[in-house]
């Protein structure tokens, strides 16, 4: 299996943006996106203009990345470059692009204003036909298959594994088909956010009781009024 992009766009240590690989109509597209030729007797590349700044440099790999990326080539664009790349504390160059598509995806939904917004969300993720489930049990159905072909007993195992991984996405996602359904008719919109929400319920809850019973004043004890003896006649 190649894992060798079409086109290789890259920051070097000098500090020039340059782009490599491709065929004719990359070359044009990169042109277009703002990209010099650079020659020499053996070979040539593409580069950025120089004195730009590094801020609209990004800009511009990005906009070349996404051009190519539209017609179908496969595009390496450095972390660097990247101005829409997602970052985590775990993953802070912004590798695992598809993770952080579902992470935003996740932020949007937090941030739903109604009921309506929240089932279109949901429904990227359990649409019967293209949604996020039904991608990912078809992705480790292939997985499966790739496992198998290296006919080995750890090949074999890791397309079994691989395999009940996709029968467990499909039956998930027949389970989950109408949930964006479901979602839309839970009522009215809300204008808060699930954090709001949780706010207010901290907010509101009552406080649990620990179990201590309150003092119990004693009756104060007045003593009876007797007469003071005195000297009698």
């Amino acid at each position: 299996m190649s894992t060798t992009p079409h086109v290789v766009i890259t920051r070097e240590p000098t500090g020039n943006v340059i782009a490599e690989g491709g065929d004719e109509l990359a070359v044009t597209l990169l042109k277009r996106a703002g990209f010099v030729i650079e020659t020499t007797p053996r070979s040539f590349w593409y580069r950025l203009p120089w004195d730009m700044g590094e801020e609209r440099e990004n800009q511009m790999a990005s906009h070349a990345a996404r051009m190519l990326t539209a017609v179908g080539y496969q595009v390496e664009l450095d972390a660097d470059l990247d101005v829409n790349r997602i970052t985590t504390p775990t993953d802070p160059r912004g590798k695992r692009v598809y993770g952080h598509q579902i992470l935003s995806l996740t932020d949007q939904l937090n941030g739903a204003g109604s009921y309506t917004g929240a089932a279109s969300l949901v429904q990227h993720i359990v649409d019967p036909e293209d949604g996020v489930l039904v991608r990912l049990g078809e992705f480790f159905e292939a997985a499966a298959v790739q496992a198998n072909v290296a006919d080995t007993d750890d090949g074999w195992h890791l397309s079994h594994l691989c395999e009940d991984a996709a029968a467990t996405l499909t039956s998930l996602a027949e389970d989950m088909r109408d949930a964006g359904l479901q979602m839309q008719r839970l009522g009215p919109p809300w204008k808060r956010s699930w954090q709001e929400g949780v706010a207010t319920y901290y907010a509101t809850a009552p406080r649990p009781r620990t179990g201590a019973t309150p003092d119990v004043a004693e009756p104060s004890v007045t003593p009876p009024n007797t007469p003071r003896p005195g000297r009698s006649r």
